[in-house]
């Protein structure tokens, strides 16, 4: 009888260990308690140059295995909000600083301890949401097609010659065409600067009607040689002008506005630990240096360096964006614009 009670408590423990090893998302525990794991599973809407910049170097530095999951960025904060009593995911490795700020309550807090070597406009300030990379605001020109004229800022485009020659997208419909918008009324005076506004409604009366259908469109126009003039963004066309294209990268004299890509960490993730290893990972010196010179995403570091394609921030007139404002009036300056394009479009 007690030979067979000591099998039956045996087979049971047996039991509980094969349950406990078959979980993929089973931690261990170290003797103090505390969650380890060799898994980190992150949510991504990035290009697959940063990607391939940050997570197999990450893997191989620390021994951990990335699941990576790939999606547009407002599908992904949907899953994430819709999995948040159960979260699956560690880390969302990308997003707007407007996307983190209506869904503050999904992630947990933590700031790293690289935050002070950020560039101090764009440190963690909000507690829970770190950048690691940049995109500015620019002018790319086709250098054939703008030859005699001197383009230095947002003012020289109210410019006869270029009626119908300058690409843009639909701020109404494409975010680095509403940040291209909110940068120029920004640069000139404010986003409710009257003075501003009427810079906008010159400029689209010069654009003349010809909104591209996406922002790619815009620098791609210009590299082909279709269009003079594109307000476009850095990323991309900075890797126009490594591939050899005949263009020109203009920062506006009046101010660039730079918006931060981000990443955080999911509330209650599985792997909080490893998570944190991350965070602090992308905006290391040795990951912003690869970042700065083997892609063309702009690094958030002060000291990280840059590829020459890509001017130094500190020979750029930098403004900061007022994420709060835009974020309440996004709806008021979309609205503004379009009765300027519409009455545009009858004269």
């Amino acid at each position: 009888m007690k030979n067979k009670l000591i099998k039956t408590v045996m087979a049971s423990f047996s039991v509980l260990m094969l349950a406990a090893c078959s979980n993929p998302n089973q931690n261990s525990q170290t003797s103090e308690g505390n969650p380890t794991s060799d898994r980190l599973v992150i949510y991504s809407p990035n290009s697959e140059g940063l990607i391939n910049a940050t997570i197999p170097a990450f893997e191989e530095k620390y021994g951990i295995k990335v699941d990576l999951i790939q999606a547009g960025t407002g599908e992904l904060f949907k899953k994430i909000e819709s999995e948040s009593s159960a979260p699956v995911a560690d880390i969302i490795f990308g997003g707007s600083y407007t996307q983190y700020a209506q869904n503050a309550d999904l992630f947990q807090e933590y700031i790293s301890t690289e935050n002070d070597n950020v560039q101090e406009e764009y440190r963690n300030t909000t507690g829970y949401s770190t950048p690691y990379t940049l995109d500015g605001s620019v002018i790319i020109v086709n250098k054939d097609l703008t030859k005699g004229m001197n383009i230095k800022g947002y003012q020289d485009l109210i410019n006869d010659e270029l009626k119908g020659k300058i690409a843009t997208a639909d701020p109404a419909n494409s975010s680095s065409a509403f940040s291209q918008l909110t940068n120029i009324l920004l640069a000139n005076g404010g986003y409710d600067n009257e003075a501003a506004w009427t810079y906008v409604q010159k400029l689209f009366g010069l654009i003349n009607g010809k909104i591209s259908s996406s922002s790619s469109n815009v620098y791609k126009a210009v590299a082909d040689g279709e269009m003079a003039v594109g307000l476009s963004y850095e990323d991309p066309t900075v890797k126009l002008l490594n591939d050899g294209a005949n263009i020109e990268i203009i920062y506006p004299e009046e101010g660039t506005v730079f918006l931060p890509a981000s990443a955080a960490i999911i509330k209650d993730a599985p792997n909080s630990e490893n998570a944190k290893k991350f965070i602090d990972f992308i905006i290391s010196k040795e990951v912003q240096d690869t970042l700065g010179t083997m892609t063309t995403n702009r690094p958030v570091r002060a000291d990280a360096t840059t590829s020459e394609n890509m001017k130094n921030i500190s020979d750029i007139k930098v403004i900061v964006e007022d994420y709060d404002y835009v974020i309440e009036h996004k709806n008021d300056i979309v609205k503004r614009y379009n009765e300027i394009f519409i009455n545009s479009q009858s004269n």
